[in-house]
């Protein structure tokens, strides 16, 4: 059926009836319909989700404020897995950049001097009012720290912000380091201390590459979060190279190493340039560690295998469905926005998740791939839920009107999200930025 969008009375529904939830969310006895899940009834009080039953289901109080959602695809609250918004809204001022990686790393150093409080505020700012209003309840950002000893502007800044949005968003920070200083054990050790320092919503993180690799320096990195209780994520194997071995070394090492955190480690676009033998033997070596990948689809198709005036050959997508097979806990991501590596984007998960259906060839998008947008869990060192279910949690839901499960993400634009159970403005031209100019 095509869902028609409902004419709510109310920005506060005491229930959402007849909401389409992916297959991932719901128990095993859910009940069919056609070979499809029933549609359901999410009943809402107190800011949280306190029933979810399959249609029919009893209506409720007489005068009961309820949606009338006819099928409309319903997910939980996004997690933006990975963002730079340090980086985010520069891509505007720049002229030529170099294709490439390498050529997109040289043209933010050269931007690095224009970033003062106020450009970082603004541009940070308006990440996350995007992210927001796409229906994100987490984000975590990456940090450049290029001196392990000087902390950047832009540390301060989001730790500032994620001050002022706690309220509304969990944020979290990743100091981005160069491998290369952390060989000395005391350098990894200090920068461990400043970024514990900081407390939760701080955590470590590195750029393991084949033009920098040192196994040595990781593993004092991975020494260092150990001793001070910190995870780590990582940007890894981000290239096409086949010897590229920084995921498969991680795998084999971290229990050696005694690590008993989680390594999230996004990118590992090099798997799908290695033989399939080695690709799968190190899927099999991560399936056996806490580790969680990260696929960033937009920037890695825009950036890998990029030259000028010709056509990509290769996808730059990590081994998703062959991740997924091995029980891998695996989240998509939005990356860069509107900057070197990546000149488009928004900070919407499902546009992330769009990319990823056409590259990776994904089917049941909905009802198999939405949970990388959304299990939060994936990201923290506690047992993720081996079942996960909404009732008891809060009713922060994004509803898709326009959109069919089958055919979702498509016709995803148009959405209206709740937080707490309260309908927020999802409209980008009313939010403004620090000066009240539109952040658009």
């Amino acid at each position: 059926m095509t869902p028609q969008p409902p004419v709510p009375d109310t920005d506060t529904p005491a229930a959402l009836h007849g909401a389409r939830l992916p297959r991932w969310l719901l128990p095993a006895d859910w009940p069919t319909h056609e070979g499809r899940p029933a549609l359901a009834r999410l009943e809402l009080a107190d800011g949280r989700i306190a029933r979810v039953r399959p249609l029919p289901a009893a209506e409720g109080p007489a005068g009961q404020a309820r949606w009338d959602l006819h099928g409309a695809p319903v997910l939980p609250g996004f997690v933006e897995a990975h963002a730079h918004l340090d980086k985010a809204f520069i891509g505007p001022r720049q002229g030529a950049v170099r294709p490439g990686l390498l050529g997109a790393i040289e043209a933010v150093i050269a931007d690095r001097e224009r970033w003062t409080r106020e450009d970082l505020r603004s541009r940070m700012r308006r990440g996350l009012h995007w992210a927001w209003q796409a229906g994100t309840t987490r984000l975590r950002t990456h940090i450049d720290w290029w001196d392990p000893q000087a902390t950047p502007l832009a540390w301060e800044v989001m730790g500032e912000l994620a001050h002022e949005w706690r309220d509304r968003l969990a944020i979290e920070r990743v100091a981005l380091v160069k491998l290369g200083p952390c060989e000395d054990r005391a350098v990894a050790q200090a920068l461990a201390r400043r970024i514990a320092g900081d407390g939760p919503g701080a955590l470590l993180g590195g750029f393991v590459h084949s033009s920098q690799w040192n196994p040595g320096a990781l593993r004092e990195l991975l020494r260092a979060a150990q001793d001070e209780g910190l995870d780590l994520d990582l940007h890894v194997d981000e290239e096409l190279n086949p010897e590229a071995e920084g995921l498969a070394w991680l795998a084999r090492n971290l229990r050696a190493t005694r690590f008993d955190g989680r390594v999230v480690c996004g990118h590992t676009c090099a798997l799908a340039a290695q033989p399939e033998s080695r690709a799968l033997a190190t899927l099999d070596a991560v399936a056996r560690a806490p580790i969680t990948l990260v696929s960033l689809p937009i920037t890695n198709l825009l950036l890998q295998d990029a030259a000028t005036g010709r056509t990509p050959r290769q996808r730059g997508l990590t081994l998703v469905k062959e991740a997924r097979a091995r029980g891998i806990p695996l989240l998509i991501g939005s990356d860069n926005v509107q900057d070197p590596f990546c000149r488009v984007g928004s900070l919407d998960p499902v546009e992330a998740m769009q990319a990823a259906v056409l590259a990776g060839q994904l089917d049941g998008a909905f009802d198999h791939w939405s949970m990388a947008l959304c299990r939060a869990d994936w990201l923290g060192r506690e047992a993720a839920a081996a079942a996960p279910g909404l009732e008891g949690r809060p009713a922060d839901l994004v509803i898709f009107d326009r959109a069919e499960a089958t055919a979702w993400p498509s016709r995803a634009a148009r959405r209206r999200v709740l937080r707490g159970g309260r309908a927020i403005d999802t409209d980008t031209s009313t939010v403004t930025d620090d000066s009240g100019a539109p952040a658009r």
